[in-house]
C-alpha cells in the first residue's frame, strides 16, 4: 500500500520525549538540520571513523582492565598460574598483568583487544592525517581542526607509550629507561626532571602509579574533549569537504543525508571495526609479557622492538652519531637530544605550521570546501611524499639490528645506510612523486581530449589506420573539466624598467616568490578541450 501522511507521523511517546528535551535543553532546530546534513559517499572519509571507533573500543576494554590491574611497583612473589615465573620476585603491576592474562576469565582477550585497538587507532589517525594533507583539507576554514588533529596524534602516541609501560615487564621497562635517559640529557634541568618524574633515583616506586593516572585519567580526559570537537562539532558546523566531480562545487555538497543513510552505514562500520579488532586479538598474539619476564635494570631482551608508532623515535636514536658538546663544565649529549627532542619537534612543528606556510607561499586566502586531487598539486604531493619517506626511514632504522640479523649483514652497514637514506630519501621521493603527478595529469588530458583506447584498429579510405577511441561520460571527466578554485595564485610580477616589484625586494620576499613560482608551475587547471558529446559513441568504420 502507498505511504500516507499519517504513516510519517512519529509515535506519540517519541514525539513527546523530543518536545520535552527541546523545551528544556533546546537544540531542536539544530537536530533537524543535522539529520538532513549531506555526507559525501567516499571511502576515504571513513578513515577518521576507524580512529573514533577504535578509541571507543580502547575505552571500553580499558575500563575492564582497570578492575584487575594493580598500578604498584612494590615487590611481591608471583604465585599464579604461569609456571615458569612461579616464585620469582616482581612488581605488583607485573604480577597483576600476568593474573589478567592467565587467571581472569577473558582477561587475555581483553588485553589483546586493547593493544590491537591502540595500534589500529594510531594507524587510522596517521592515514587520516595523510589524506587530509594530500587533498588540502587543512586549508581555510579548517586550520583549527588540523591543529586539533596534530594534538590528538601526539597525545595518543604519548599515551600509547605510557600504556605499554605499565605492565613493568622487561620490554616496557626498557622504554621507561629510555624516557629517563631523554629527561636526564636536557641541559641544566635534566637531573631535576628525573627526580620530579620518578620521585627519586631511577626506577623508584612512583613512576608506575603516575603513568597509570596519566594513562587512564589525564590524557583520556583531554581526548574525550578534543575528539568530539574535532570529529563532530567543527565538522558539523562547517560545510563537509568533497572531491571534485559532477555536481560537486565549492558551495554545494553532493551526498546522502545523515539520517537514515549515513547513520546506518556508520553503525555497520563500527561493528566491522570491532569485529576486525576482536579477530586480530583472538588469532594474532601481541605483547606476550610473560616471555619477557619482570623488569631488571641490569638486563635487556634480544631483538626488542617497540610498537610501530614509536619505532621512528627508536630509529632516530639508533642512527644518530655519538656527538657531544662539552662547554662550561656541562656535557650536552646531542646523540640523545637531537633524535628524542629535535626530530619530533621538527616533524610535529612542521605539520602544525604547514597550512600557514602554504598559504603564505601560495597567496591563497579563499575558503576551500572542494578538495584537491593529489596529482593536481604536484608540489604539495612531493612534499608529502618526502615526509612519508622521512618517517619511514626512521621507522625502518628502529629495527636495524633485526635487519642485520635476518639478512646476515654487518650492523654498521645498516646504520650508515639509514644515515644516508634519511637525507637522500625525502629528496628523491619529492622528485619521483612530482614526476608521477605530471604523468597522471598528462594521462587525464589524453582521456578527456581523445578518449579511452579500445584496442580496435580501423582503416580509413585513404589507407590510414587509426585506433577507435571511446569518449568518457561526463561523470568520469568532471574532476578534470569542471571549474574549481585554484590551489595557488601567482605572486610575482615582471620588473618595471629594471625595478623589482615590491614583493620581491626583500630577501624573504624573493624566497616567497621563488617558492610560489615552483608551487604554481605545474598546477593542473580545468581542461576545456572536452568534446561536446562526452558520451559520444565509437567512431564508425570508414573503410573495409
Amino acid at each position: 500500500m502507498p505511504e500516507t501522511p499519517a504513516d510519517r507521523v512519529p509515535p506519540k511517546a517519541l514525539a513527546a520525549t523530543g518536545r520535552a528535551v527541546d523545551e528544556r535543553f533546546g537544540g531542536g532546530a539544530f537536530a533537524r538540520k543535522a539529520l538532513r546534513k549531506a555526507f559525501p559517499d567516499h571511502w576515504s572519509f571513513l578513515l577518521g571513523e576507524i580512529a573514533m571507533y577504535s578509541f571507543l573500543v580502547i575505552v571500553l576494554t580499558g575500563v575492564f582492565l582497570t578492575l584487575f590491574f594493580v598500578p604498584s611497583a612494590n615487590e611481591t612473589v608471583y604465585d599464579g598460574s604461569y609456571g615458569p615465573l612461579k616464585g620469582v620476585r616482581m612488581s605488583e603491576a607485573y604480577a597483576s598483568a600476568l593474573r589478567i592474562s592467565f587467571d581472569v576469565r577473558g582477561g587475555l582477550l581483553m588485553r589483546q583487544i586493547h593493544h590491537w585497538a591502540t595500534d589500529i587507532f594510531m594507524a587510522a589517525i596517521a592515514v587520516h592525517l595523510l589524506r587530509n594533507f594530500f587533498t588540502g583539507a587543512f586549508r581555510k576554514p579548517r586550520e583549527l581542526n588540523w591543529l586539533i588533529g596534530i594534538a590528538l596524534f601526539m597525545l595518543v602516541m604519548v599515551n600509547g607509550l605510557f600504556g605499554y609501560s605499565l605492565p613493568d615487564d622487561l620490554l616496557s621497562g626498557t622504554g621507561i629507561r629510555i624516557l629517563e635517559g631523554v629527561l636526564a640529557s636536557i641541559p641544566l634541568a635534566g637531573s631535576y626532571l628525573v627526580m620530579f618524574v620518578f620521585g627519586g633515583e631511577f626506577p623508584g616506586t612512583d613512576i608506575i602509579p603516575r603513568l597509570y593516572i596519566v594513562h587512564i585519567l589525564l590524557i583520556p580526559g583531554i581526548l574525550l574533549a578534543l575528539i568530539p570537537l574535532h570529529a563532530v562539532v567543527l565538522t558539523w558546523r562547517q560545510t563537509h569537504t568533497q572531491f571534485p566531480g559532477k555536481g560537486s562545487t565549492n558551495t554545494t555538497v553532493r551526498g546522502y543525508p545523515f539520517f537514515p543513510v549515513f547513520i546506518g552505514k556508520t553503525t555497520a562500520y563500527f561493528l566491522w571495526v570491532f569485529g576486525v579488532t576482536a579477530l586480530l586479538a583472538a588469532f594474532f598474539q601481541i605483547n606476550p609479557i610473560w616471555l619477557f619476564g619482570p623488569y631488571d635494570p641490569g638486563a635487556i631482551s634480544s631483538g626488542s622492538q617497540p610498537d610501530w608508532y614509536m619505532g621512528w623515535l627508536e630509529g632516530a636514536l639508533r642512527m644518530m652519531p655519538a656527538w657531544e658538546i662539552n662547554a662550561w663544565g656541562h656535557t650536552v649529549p646531542m646523540n640523545v637530544l637531537v633524535p628524542a627532542l629535535g626530530v619530533p619537534g621538527l616533524l610535529f612543528t612542521g605539520l602544525a605550521a604547514y597550512p600557514f606556510l602554504e598559504r603564505w607561499v601560495t597567496g591563497d586566502h579563499r575558503v576551500h570546501h572542494l578538495l584537491d586531487r593529489p596529482r593536481d598539486v604536484p608540489a604539495r604531493t612531493g612534499i608529502g611524499a618526502g615526509g612519508v619517506v622521512f618517517y619511514g626511514v626512521l621507522w625502518a632504522a628502529g629495527g636495524n639490528d633485526v635487519i642485520a640479523d635476518r639478512f646476515d649483514i654487518p650492523l654498521f652497514w645498516t646504520t650508515w645506510f639509514f644515515r644516508f637514506a634519511i637525507i637522500l630519501g625525502p629528496v628523491l621521493a619529492y622528485v619521483f612523486a612530482y614526476r608521477i603527478c605530471l604523468g597522471l595529469q598528462h594521462r587525464d588530458l589524453g582521456l578527456v581530449r581523445h578518449g579511452l583506447e579500445t584496442g580496435v584498429i580501423r582503416r580509413l579510405p585513404d589507407g590510414e589506420y587509426i585506433e577507435v577511441e571511446r569518449h568518457l561520460p561526463a561523470e568520469e571527466t568532471a574532476p578534470i573539466t569542471d571549474a574549481r578554485p585554484p590551489a595557488a595564485v601567482p605572486l610575482s610580477r615582471p620588473d618595471t624598467k629594471g625595478v623589482r616589484p615590491p614583493e620581491a625586494r626583500s630577501g624573504l620576499g624573493r624566497v616567497r616568490v621563488a617558492l610560489n613560482r615552483r608551487f604554481v608551475h605545474d598546477l593542473a587547471a580545468p581542461d576545456r578541450a572536452a568534446p561536446d558529446r562526452a558520451d559520444e559513441e565509437e567512431r564508425p568504420a570508414l573503410g573495409p
